[in-house]
């Protein structure tokens, strides 16, 4: 009885009369190529080990990750996570998959290890993924939530402690009435500004991504702040004082989101600044090329007591307050740069701070030109 043959397995064409042994060996080395290639383009380390837990191939990534070649090395010799090595124990044991979060001095990772059978030699395939980013986001939701329920019990605690006083002990003592309703309504002021910054952060963070299409007028923006915060200015004995530029192009923008940009920073030199002294806001037409493809320059001046330098790059953080207690009794409520900064970002523009103690600080917003517009000769 005559057995067929295959002439193919695994891919490599097989008996001496169709191909050569040099030109199977040459399609295999083409092929360990290919593999190799796709292995070093993973953008995760990835490394094989066998059943003692050595390393028998790392792409690039790996490498990189270990900063040397580790082939023929051990794990365990450059990455020492126990909860890491607890895993590969445990597919060692039998376990299909595991897995694991291996902390570096350079992030997390989430570490998958997969048993793959190749004859009586098991192999394990480990991959490491950056998890850096989200372990970093998830701290920041975790800690956005629980300044804002700070931010909220106090004041809510306040009105809950004069209501119940004024429901029993003051109920029939008119001066305690009048005082307390006047703290209670301060209280309740301060909690209806934190719900309306968390409802405007929430709003410009969704947009975020979609940069605004419109041409908004600078200037017109400005007076808009103007005319609302001159109250507030006259009652500080300050001025709130203007440098337009005749020829300010045009910006890509959501009205609304600018002017409460710029009110935000105005409100803020008004509130830091010392009595008596001027806010200045100086507004410019900056060359292009020179402006990184940001030629309008909106800068507002105050003349404070200024910020140190190590506070300076987290003023824009929700809920950081150089003083919290002063902060909280002029009013604010630790989102006023947040806000400040993502709108920025939705306008792809950008913000810098310059800060001097004892002479005040400078908040300088460039933005890009609204592209239809052309300078005038």
């Amino acid at each position: 009885m005559t057995v067929a043959r295959s002439h193919w397995a695994w891919g490599l064409p097989q008996g001496p009369e169709s191909v050569t042994a040099q030109a199977g060996a040459e399609h295999l080395a083409a092929e360990l190529a290919s593999c190799r290639a796709a292995l070093d383009g993973l953008v995760d380390p990835l490394f094989l080990l066998d059943a003692e837990g050595r390393i028998v191939l790392a792409n690039r990534a790996g490498e990189e990750f270990a900063g040397r070649s580790v082939t023929g090395a051990y794990l365990a010799s450059f990455l020492r996570a126990p909860p890491l090595l607890n895993a590969l124990d445990a597919v060692r044991a039998g376990t299909p998959r595991a897995q694991s979060e291996v902390t570096t001095p350079d992030g997390s990772f989430l570490a998958r290890l997969a048993c793959l059978p190749s004859g009586d030699k098991a192999r394990i395939v480990l991959t490491l993924q950056d998890i850096t980013a989200a372990k970093r986001l998830d701290r920041l939701r975790a800690d956005f939530v629980a300044n804002a329920s700070h931010e909220l019990r106090t004041p809510l605690a306040n009105l809950i402690g004069y209501i119940e006083t004024l429901q029993g002990p003051a109920r029939d003592d008119a001066e305690a009435r009048s005082s307390f309703l006047a703290i209670m309504h301060q209280s309740a002021q301060r909690m209806t500004r934190l719900v309306a910054d968390l409802l405007s952060l929430s709003r410009i963070e969704f947009d975020e991504h979609r940069a605004p299409e419109f041409p908004v007028e600078i200037p017109a923006v400005l007076t808009c702040v103007i005319e609302a915060l001159a109250p507030q200015a006259h009652a500080r004995d300050m001025r709130i004082e203007l440098d337009l530029a005749p020829d300010l192009p045009p910006v890509p923008g959501q009205e609304d989101q600018l002017v409460q940009l710029f009110q935000n920073l105005v409100d803020n030199a008004l509130k830091y600044g010392r009595h008596g002294t001027p806010v200045m806001i100086r507004a410019r037409h900056l060359d292009a090329a020179a402006a990184h493809g940001r030629p309008v320059e909106i800068s507002v001046r105050d003349q404070g007591e200024g910020v140190a330098r190590e506070h300076l790059p987290r003023l824009t953080e929700r809920f950081f307050r150089c003083d919290p207690g002063r902060s909280r009794a002029l009013g604010g409520t630790g989102l006023g740069l947040a806000i400040v900064k993502h709108i920025v970002n939705r306008h792809r523009g950008a913000l810098s701070i310059i800060s001097i103690p004892g002479e005040g600080s400078t908040f300088t917003v460039t933005l890009p030109r609204y592209p239809s517009h052309r300078s005038l000769p």
